[in-house]
């Protein structure tokens, strides 16, 4: 609950606060009342937080995103969006969280455990009823947020990547470069108070040429709740956040709600009464002292202290919360609680977009408030580059940097990872505990570069939090946590991380310095990183390449054409395929080089065959196939049933494909962006109907639709993805047969014949038992492995019981005459004729 649960409340219980709007009417109304101030410019500028609208970004709910993603047909569909919204002088600028956000660890962890929750309930019913789960249900496909950073890239969008603290890092992005309001759906930005806040979950683009969503009026929230707009920051600590959590707050929750002693305090009685007691609060945000005091009575100093953090870091992101935040003793005079009669805030404009003046922020405001930051913050970000790598650029479990509660990712960042403000000054204890050793520095010219392209949402947000921090996150995909067939992603595709991690950190750069100095007596050097995985984590050491790689230096910068191949060499190596076949386009194709890849290593692994041949043939069939670019066909595509196996591979195929991006990240991107696309290669859905087709098919011509050109490309990339490989296929499963009760009678034996074969060698062999041939009555399924056989109608009535048929005497057969005559002669012979035929006399 907390404060994630203060916006459902608003919507509910405030009323005239949310309010439906159409952006494109309120983009056309400000340009014309901006015709007269041409050097504001004539657009609707928002930011977008990207991770709030993942499902509106993907084109809304589709059944099929279980099968692993329509990308082509999301990419049509942001084409649209964004063209509508470019049509209409609308720009939008659309943030993903790239931070490894250590200080929210606890917050992803309780995040991932409920995602698998709904990965176990999408598995279950797939293994049921094989019909795509119901929309509640619905998780971000693997790769989402990536294919969303390259379409819209594609498509000329502003895309970022936040470093340190996602939340803080969007609102200063607003209000820094005058955007005009915030689309998000997260109950922090309404405590920010942006400009103008829209619902990110409420997007919608109508057939009729409308943007629609809902706006929310805080000006009118601070009315209905009757509470001034400078306490939402103490409501907001007072709710429960990452600083504060519930159970920190649970004996002060139980002291407003005593009816709910031992209980757990519904919110609809939460929130009103916190709002009551912040209302009624003498001293405002001016006198955290005093506050912190009511609300932790005792000697609970470590709390009071997180409880004054808390509520800064709420004023960080407001518009004027350093400019009125003093300390105790020196603030202005003490302001009621409730809400001013006379407000001295500006009214929020209103929803139909005919005033516009007051939407957009002072810009002399925004950098007085910008310029009154904390020490700590002015002092990073006016620190240089070459100062941070001199005194320890890759201070890793240990950096000490900039805060970005109020920096912009749009060029003032420092290239070090900045501290979060949990770890300057909250004594409480991260979730994690730090065994990771010291990681090696890192250049400072490539943690600039590292920190420059992740800004731009121009490379894997891995490599920026690895070089940083050492660590990084590893989400819940769609896969059994202990599958005996597939193994998970996470531990499939580490081998490649692990030499990835090698090129990052220089490892054989540092093994060769020490092999020189080894008369020093110095320890062997060795990269070790901490990889988050649901709710626990890792300590995953790095593995060399098996040649000697340079250094990440070079790599990245190295423009001469040795470093080229380099890259192109190292990346290679990473994914197991370095053969010549595989840099051979008449084999494989330059778009279809990272799924070839993916599969390779797939098909290399050593210690369980995972694919079989037909699964194979179907992801090689769907990236040639011509419906794959044909958005249109693969939405009207049916499918007959969707697999747990297939969801699964898919999957897992997709996390390989993350891997890649990944390691050509690292390796100096070797591979053009733009080849890079998933789109370009596969399908969900399409692969799902290759995959069904390829399980019933007698050859590869059928599963490429009798297309003979598309056989010979599924012929040689398979080639190419097999050179070398000792290739062994996954054994297909038995099918399945009915279940038998114990101690039941004997089954009829099987009716087509078959042999027995011992050590290949044919011992023995069985013809059809034509006899028991038999049709079998009509089944259907109740689950796995059981069928029922359904039973035969009743007629209506009270049952009847032996009940005796009296047989009707057989009529005398009439003679047959015409077409078809069948004559019975004296000595028992029939005969058919197909004319009539007269009794002889």
């Amino acid at each position: 609950m907390g404060i994630e649960a203060l916006q459902k409340f608003i919507e509910t219980n405030c009323p005239g606060a949310c309010v439906p709007v159409d952006l494109l009417k309120i983009a056309r109304t400000a340009a014309v009342r901006r015709t007269r101030q041409p050097y504001l410019g004539n657009r609707l500028c928002l930011v977008v937080d990207g991770e709030c609208c993942l499902d509106r970004l993907y084109g809304g709910y589709f059944s099929d995103w279980v099968c692993g993603g329509q990308w082509n047909r999301m990419v049509q569909f942001l084409s649209v969006l964004i063209q509508t919204i470019q049509n209409n002088n609308i720009e939008l600028a659309v943030f993903f969280n790239g931070s490894l956000e250590a200080q929210r660890m606890e917050e992803w962890v309780r995040q991932q455990q409920a995602e698998r929750k709904k990965v176990n309930q999408v598995l279950k019913h797939l293994a049921m009823k094989a019909t795509p789960p119901p929309k509640v249900w619905w998780i971000a496909p693997v790769g989402l947020r990536t294919c969303l950073r390259m379409a819209l890239r594609h498509l000329n969008v502003t895309v970022m990547c936040t470093m340190d603290d996602h939340h803080q890092e969007v609102i200063a992005f607003c209000r820094e470069n005058n955007f005009h309001g915030l689309m998000a759906e997260d109950a922090e930005y309404a405590i920010f108070d942006p400009p103008r806040y829209f619902s990110s979950e409420q997007l919608k683009l109508t057939y009729k040429g409308s943007l629609e969503t809902k706006e929310y009026i805080l000006d009118q929230v601070a009315r209905s709740l009757n509470l001034h707009p400078n306490r939402f920051c103490i409501l907001a600590a007072l709710l429960g956040n990452y600083l504060l959590s519930e159970e920190d707050l649970a004996p002060f929750h139980h002291t407003l709600c005593p009816e709910f002693k031992g209980k757990a305090i519904p919110t609809e009685g939460l929130i009103p009464a916190v709002v009551s007691f912040v209302r009624s609060l003498p001293a405002g945000p001016d006198d955290l002292d005093t506050v912190s005091a009511q609300v932790f009575p005792g000697e609970a100093w470590e709390l009071r202290q997180r409880f004054r953090h808390c509520v800064q870091y709420y004023l960080n992101g407001t518009r004027d919360g350093f400019l009125r935040y003093r300390p105790t003793g020196q603030g202005r005079r003490q302001e009621t609680g409730s809400y001013p009669l006379l407000p001295p805030i500006t009214e929020q404009p209103l929803v139909n977009g005919n005033d516009m003046a007051g939407a957009a922020v002072s810009k002399d405001t925004t950098t007085a408030t910008t310029n009154s930051a904390s020490p700590v913050i002015t002092n990073g970000i006016e620190a240089s580059h070459d100062e941070h790598a001199e005194n320890d650029v890759a201070q890793v479990n240990g950096v000490a940097s900039s805060s970005s509660s109020t920096s912009s990712p749009g060029g003032r960042q420092s290239p070090v990872a900045p501290q979060s403000p949990k770890e300057q000054s909250s004594p409480k204890s991260s979730p994690k505990i730090q065994t990771v050793p010291k990681l090696p520095k890192v250049p400072p010219e490539v943690m600039r570069t590292a920190s420059e392209r992740h800004q731009k949402a121009l490379m894997s947000p891995w490599i920026y939090q690895l070089l940083s921090q050492g660590e990084l996150k590893l989400p819940v995909a769609i896969e059994e946590e202990a599958s005996r067939e597939l193994p998970q992603g996470s531990t499939l595709f580490r081998p490649l991380r692990q030499m990835v991690y090698a090129v990052l950190f220089n490892l054989h750069h540092l093994v060769f310095v020490a092999a020189r100095q080894k008369s020093s007596g110095g320890e062997k050097p060795s990269v070790v990183v901490h990889e988050w995985m649901g709710c626990s984590s890792m300590a995953v050491e790095a593995v060399q390449l098996s040649w000697p790689v340079p250094t990440v230096q070079r790599l990245w910068l190295g423009p001469s054409l040795d470093d080229k191949k380099c890259r192109l060499r190292a990346f290679l190596t990473c994914m197991r395929s370095d053969v010549p076949l595989m840099l051979n386009t008449a084999y494989v194709p330059q778009h279809l080089l990272i799924m070839c890849c993916v599969l390779r290593y797939m098909m290399s692994e050593c210690e369980k065959p995972i694919l079989r041949k037909q699964e194979l043939d179907a992801f090689l069939a769907q990236a040639v196939s011509p419906q794959l670019m044909n958005a249109q066909c693969t939405q009207s595509m049916q499918l007959p049933l969707v697999s747990v196996r297939g969801c699964q591979l898919a999957s897992l195929f997709l996390q390989g494909v993350e891997n890649a991006l990944f390691a050509n990240d690292a390796c100096g991107a070797p591979v053009p962006w733009l080849m890079c696309c998933p789109w370009l290669f596969f399908d969900g859905k399409l692969f799902h109907h290759k995959l069904l087709r390829a399980a019933a098919a007698k050859s590869l011509v059928e599963v490429c639709n009798g297309q003979i050109d598309q056989v010979a490309k599924v012929e040689r990339m398979r080639t190419a993805i097999l050179e070398g490989v000792q290739v062994e296929f996954a054994r297909s499963p038995l099918p399945a047969t009915p279940a038998s009760r114990m101690g039941g009678p004997r089954g009829a034996l099987l009716a087509r014949g078959g042999q027995l074969e011992i050590a290949g060698v044919v011992v023995g062999s069985w013809g059809a038992n034509y006899g028991q041939t038999q049709v079998a009555p009509a089944r259907y399924g109740l689950g796995r492995g059981v069928l029922m056989r359904r039973p035969l109608p009743r007629r209506p009535g009270f049952a009847q019981f032996n009940r005796r048929v009296k047989k009707k005497s057989p009529k005398s057969k009439e003679e047959g005459k015409g077409r078809g005559c069948t004559i019975e002669t004296e000595d028992n012979c029939t005969v058919q004729v197909g004319v009539s035929v007269e009794e002889e006399e």
